[in-house]
């Protein structure tokens, strides 16, 4: 499973859940989700989300390398 840290991205920018899914071009409630780890974006919409929080995509979004493993045997 894909883990994230946009929450504690966005709340330390003081930027709102809806400024930011703004800024990525999806819904707030899709935005909550992906917080909440329940929603896996798509690569471009990670990267518009790692612009809008100017962080890099390995500080926000990031596989522990045994997940691929389980990834596979699904």
């Amino acid at each position: 499973m894909l883990t994230n840290n946009v929450k504690k991205f966005r709340v330390e920018a003081e930027i709102s859940q809806r400024d930011l899914s703004y800024i990525a071009g999806v819904t707030r409630q899709t935005m909550s989700l992906i917080e909440k780890g329940e929603y896996n974006p798509t690569i471009s919409l990670c990267l518009r989300i790692c612009y809008g929080l100017n962080k890099t995509l390995d500080e926000v979004f990031w596989l522990k390398q045994g997940d691929f493993e389980n990834e596979k045997n699904r």
